[in-house]
């Protein structure tokens, strides 16, 4: 396995990188950060309101800067934020500085998982399903692109996805 150092979660929205993330640091023994919430723990607003105050692009900007900073600590597994890839610097930063895991989903499993939450800005549409299908079809073959491995979370709790993942790991070895 190529500099398994730290693990890096990708993926869309709702596939669960914050969950899967926790409970894999939990098993190998790691520090876990989420790297939205280290992005409002440091400027102290949330992220609903830095896209409002700031926009997409600003977030973006912010995100970037922390992806680079944390990538660079070892023994840790980071939950990116779903939109993190779309910068190709980040892409870079995450293949060169751990092992990159893509937890899989559709759109149409993610919608049922995410139906109620308000606390995802790009969400916030007439639409959300359809936005997700947008989401995905943006993502999905950079997600590919960056990633060491793939999980595919249709139909399995925190505690399968982790297994399959270490699995997948072991085999590797």
């Amino acid at each position: 396995m190529k500099n398994a150092g730290s693990f890096f979660l990708v993926g869309l929205p709702g596939a669960g990188k914050s969950t899967l993330g926790r409970a894999l640091a939990r098993h190998l023994g790691y520090e876990f950060i989420d790297a939205d919430q280290f992005l409002v723990d440091r400027t102290g607003v949330d992220i609903p309101t830095i896209f409002a105050l700031e926009g997409e692009t600003g977030f973006r900007l912010r995100e970037t800067a922390v992806i680079d900073e944390l990538t660079q600590k070892q023994g840790i597994v980071l939950a990116t934020g779903g939109g993190a890839v779309l910068n190709a610097d980040n892409r870079k930063v995450l293949q060169r500085r751990g092992h990159v895991v893509y937890l899989y989903a559709t759109p149409d499993d993610l919608f049922e998982r995410l139906r109620f939450d308000k606390g995802r800005p790009l969400l916030q549409v007439a639409n959300p399903l359809a936005k997700l299908q947008a989401l995905y079809d943006e993502r999905h073959a950079l997600y590919c692109e960056v990633a060491d491995d793939t999980v595919d979370i249709h139909g399995k709790n925190c505690t399968q996805a982790v297994d399959m993942l270490l699995k997948q790991l072991q085999n590797r070895d």
